[in-house]
């Protein structure tokens, strides 16, 4: 019995762990996939200015593999918040209640929204331009 509880806290510390590392690797995808395009923008207009911004539009050609790594992340990230909250204990066993992954989710869900606004913007900015 103590062993099912060491390989069942092993289990979860493990899948928690991915859970950090996919949230991670979603936002730093997502923020990759920005950075040809909506970086430079923001950074301007946030008054940041220098000749090293101008370089950042050298990885446009990069974006489509920056987003389809950033997709991977996020989906293997959102099943593995909600396929791990699933899990169900034998009969008689105490189960650990797990950690509280507010966090984990809320990257994902920003992660996300950057990766919405990477792909939209190649669809939006030259109708926005042309104006």
């Amino acid at each position: 019995m103590a062993a099912m509880t060491i390989n069942q806290d092993a289990r979860t510390a493990r899948v928690q762990r991915q859970q950090r590392l996919m949230a991670a690797g979603g936002l730093v995808g997502a923020l990759a996939a920005l950075s040809c395009c909506i970086l430079p923008l923001v950074l301007f207009s946030l008054g940041v200015s220098g000749a090293w911004i101008g370089n950042l539009t050298e990885l446009a050609p990069y974006e489509p593999c920056f987003i389809a790594v950033t997709i991977g992340c996020l989906g293997y990230g959102y099943w593995l918040v909600y396929r791990s909250s699933k899990v169900v204990c034998a009969d008689g066993e105490a189960c650990a209640q797990p950690l509280s992954n507010w966090l984990v989710q809320l990257g994902l869900i920003v992660a996300t929204v950057l990766a919405i606004a990477a792909i939209g913007f190649d669809f939006l900015a030259p109708l926005l331009l042309d104006l």
